[in-house]
């Protein structure tokens, strides 16, 4: 993806990275390694989902068909769903039986070609739940590349103390990184958490040595865009209420802008202009599934490039771009989401000779093979 694509191509993996790319026909000579035929099809670098919260128990089906039929969702929150039930879930679950409902979603991920993806805790909410999440996240066995994020500032649990639960979100840092967690992330936006309050986490998040990221106006233009550009957090996300101004505080600051469209589809809010804002402010753009049980139940970014392209109004090159190396550098990753020598040998293999194949034929099987670190997975 950084370069135009190569016809007839072949890619040599060794030691888990790739060690030559090119045409076939100029394939070196040298020791013999398994040979893996693609049989013709378009061979892709593996897909990097860029945002996830991919530990939970629970369902959420009856909050889906009460948002069908009209309920708004704070009365849904009333009467105890939405997030409050997927942590009530999650909290009551065993760790054994996390562990095996995550590994499922990341083989199913996995299915369809990802190869890297971010996975954030957020349904605890209450310190030991949180860090029982980052144990699930580190006993994963799934030949997937896991970045952990803390996200213990998802929501204020019920009855709690604002001021009292941002302190301890704030204290349970160093645990976090101690944990696993690479990053630390806030929900900055209308009825979450306020800038000054996702400030007071992220400040103190880089001090313990977590990188930052942001859910950022996703359901309402409060200057949480802006926030990360000053806090130069990896990425800010969502991003469905992005001002001009805003995109301009993530370009200029190097913020990556992660769109989440199966999220956007599903709440019906017919915001698709935060792609045409990002471009137009020149900023880095990626994708992520947003893989959740309420709004985003999704662990296919075949079909997230699809929408990419359908609502966005993204090109195909830009949507696979931003489904790599976007994603990629999201997470401030150099050695996925792309097919060079020096990065992981992650590929996935599509069932089409051209990628615009996969945006164009919907409801197909999108992927046929996918390889991490020259291993075929699955």
């Amino acid at each position: 993806m950084t370069s135009p694509p190569v016809e007839d191509a072949a890619v040599v993996i060794r030691s888990g990275r790739v060690a030559w790319v090119g045409a076939e026909a100029s394939l070196p000579a040298g020791d013999e390694v398994p040979e893996l035929d693609a049989g013709g099809a378009c061979v892709v670098p593996g897909f990097v989902d860029a945002h996830t919260h991919l530990v939970w128990a629970g369902s959420r089906r009856l909050d889906f068909e009460e948002r069908l039929a009209g309920v708004p969702y704070a009365a849904i929150l009333e009467r105890g769903g939405g997030i409050h039930s997927t942590v009530a879930a999650t909290r009551a679950a065993s760790f054994e039986s996390l562990v095996a409902a995550t590994e499922a979603r990341a083989r199913a991920m996995l299915a369809h070609g990802t190869t890297t993806a971010e996975v954030k805790t957020g349904y605890g909410l209450t310190p030991e739940d949180e860090m029982r999440l980052l144990d699930v996240i580190g006993a994963l066995d799934v030949p997937l590349r896991v970045e952990a994020t803390y996200l213990g500032a998802h929501a204020v649990p019920p009855g709690a103390d604002r001021a009292a639960y941002v302190r301890e979100v704030v204290e349970t840092l160093p645990a976090a990184k101690e944990r696993g967690a690479r990053w630390c992330d806030v929900f900055c936006d209308r009825g979450a958490f306020t800038v000054e309050e996702a400030r007071a986490v992220l400040t103190a998040a880089r001090s313990a040595g977590l990188g930052t990221r942001l859910h950022a106006d996703q359901l309402a233009s409060i200057g949480a865009a802006e926030l990360a550009g000053e806090c130069g957090c990896a990425s800010a996300d969502h991003l469905d209420h992005l001002s001009q101004s805003g995109a301009a505080a993530l370009a200029a600051a190097g913020v990556v802008g992660v769109l989440l469209p199966a999220c956007t589809l599903t709440l019906r809010t017919g915001r698709w202009d935060a792609a045409r804002h990002l471009r137009e402010a020149g900023a880095t753009i990626a994708l992520g599934t947003d893989c959740n049980p309420g709004t985003s139940w999704c662990e296919s970014m075949p079909y997230v490039i699809q929408l990419a392209c359908l609502a966005y109004g993204l090109s195909v090159e830009e949507a696979f771009r931003a489904a790599t190396l976007g994603s990629a550098a999201a997470l401030r990753r150099s050695d996925v989401g792309r097919v060079d020598v020096g990065a992981w040998g992650d590929l996935a293999v599509l069932n089409a000779d051209h990628e615009a194949d996969l945006v164009a034929h919907l409801g197909a099987a999108p992927v046929h093979r996918v390889i991490v670190g020259g291993v075929p997975a699955g």
